[in-house]
């Protein structure tokens, strides 16, 4: 069903996309160092908190593509259309609850999750937090928009739609915290104009009659409950795996968090630069769900394994090759960030760790999981997920950072419990066959 010139043509803009995404999040972080490591350590907190609704946004939009994409296996594009529509109206409800509930609960939030920062930490937490939030609207009907070209194949829509998100951040950043010298608020504010923008232009492309998948106010302002209901059953446990898994990893933030502004702040940093070890299986992570979802759809079992495991052949080396260039340019690459030297050491203890765990774990980890979930096999990675969250990412987190004492080193040790766990419990499922 897929050529390797519609592999490459799907993957390719997907891994660009990935790498504009995440030149943004480390420039983020290298903007607002230059405004001290209260700030740094502020917008490290607010972005696992971020995370988490970010992660339900996404899940939304991955039980909606998994849909259309197997509609569009079977041929069946009124249906791929309708399910289109009902996307977007499902994720723009969920993104403004979302939204209202942060911007009612932002100080309560952080110091549930973060109260014994200190106070300066806590101020740049809370502005970029209620900034940001204000953008999650924006996110959801981008997403939506998004998964809807990624369905159809045409992810270079996707990757030119999100050079000019980044590209209006990045000048953002630089105008914000350089010239303006606004700190946390400078980063936070170019992240909600770069987003609106997006949503704006992506949803305009998405009405086009040229597309395979159209959209159509009559399928947006509708209320189809089968369908509706279809999109849920996948979008849900998904949900509901994903937000565990990152509220799993805010919990694991609040625990950090008690470990001062030094070992916070090298969190932060490590987090911007493991991106780059990773940037390829994040795109697998998005075309795997296209792929196997119209295999599934065409009734063809055996290409939705054939493609998983040479998608995952190509997450592995590109992770080996990737994580190795980042461990041996790291002294270049942290003389950027503006930082004292116990940062600098922490941060590159994390970084080594998680590339080599990354080439070990990663692929098996998500790229399994979302193969899995793009056929319907959505409860048992839910479970697993939580499970495997609740067991080894939290649980060993407590054991190994504080009451072993390793603090930030003893958590990300727990980190890789957690997708050893992941990928252990997704191979034997995949093997299976079921």
């Amino acid at each position: 069903m897929f050529s390797n010139q519609a592999l490459k043509k799907l993957l390719i803009p997907l891994v660009i996309e990935q790498i504009l995404a995440m030149l943004v999040g480390m420039t983020d972080t290298l903007m607002v160092s230059s405004a001290g490591e209260a700030a740094v350590s502020g917008v490290a907190l607010v972005d696992m908190v971020n995370y988490l609704m970010i992660t339900i946004l996404t899940a939304v939009a991955t039980g909606g593509a998994v849909i259309v994409s197997q509609y569009l296996g079977s041929r069946q594009s009124e249906n791929a259309e309708k399910s289109a529509g009902q996307l977007v109206m499902i994720s723009a409800a969920i993104s403004l609850a979302i939204m209202a509930i942060c911007l009612l609960f932002c100080r309560q939030l952080l110091q549930l999750l973060f109260g014994t920062v200190e106070a300066d930490v806590m101020q740049a937490a809370m502005t970029y937090f209620l900034i940001t939030a204000c953008s999650f609207p924006m996110l959801g009907i981008y997403n939506a928009s998004a998964a809807l070209f990624r369905s159809a194949g045409k992810t270079d829509i996707t990757m030119y739609i999100s050079l000019l998100m980044n590209t209006v951040n990045i000048i953002g950043d630089f105008i914000g915290v350089q010239l303006l010298d606004a700190g946390v608020a400078g980063v936070a504010v170019p992240t909600l104009i770069s987003r609106g923008l997006a949503a704006v232009v992506i949803t305009a492309l998405a009405f086009r009659e040229r597309n395979r998948i159209v959209l159509r106010w009559k399928n947006i302002v509708c209320w189809d409950a089968p369908l509706l209901g279809r999109i849920l059953r996948i979008a849900v446990p998904n949900g509901i795996e994903n937000g565990l898994f990152a509220l799993g990893r805010v919990l694991v933030t609040s625990i950090v968090s008690q470990f001062g502004t030094v070992q916070i702040a090298a969190n932060g940093v490590a987090n911007s630069i493991d991106q780059i070890a990773i940037v390829v299986v994040n795109a697998v992570n998005l075309a795997i769900i296209t792929v196997v979802g119209q295999c599934i759809g065409a009734g063809e079992p055996d290409q939705a394994q054939f493609y998983t495991r040479k998608l995952m052949k190509i997450s592995y080396l590109s992770t080996g090759i990737l994580g190795g260039a980042v461990c041996a340019a790291l002294p270049f690459i942290l003389r950027f960030y503006q930082l004292s030297d116990s940062t600098m050491w922490y941060a590159a203890v994390l970084i080594i760790m998680h590339n080599i765990l990354a080439f070990l774990l990663h692929p098996t980890s998500f790229n399994l999981a979302n193969s899995l979930r793009a056929a319907g096999d959505v409860r048992f990675t839910m479970y697993t997920g939580i499970l495997s969250m609740m067991i080894f990412r939290l649980g060993s987190a407590v054991l190994f950072g504080i009451v072993l004492n390793l603090g930030i080193i003893g958590v990300w040790i727990a980190m890789g419990m957690d997708w050893l766990a992941r990928s252990v419990a997704f191979s034997v499922r995949y093997a299976g066959g079921k």
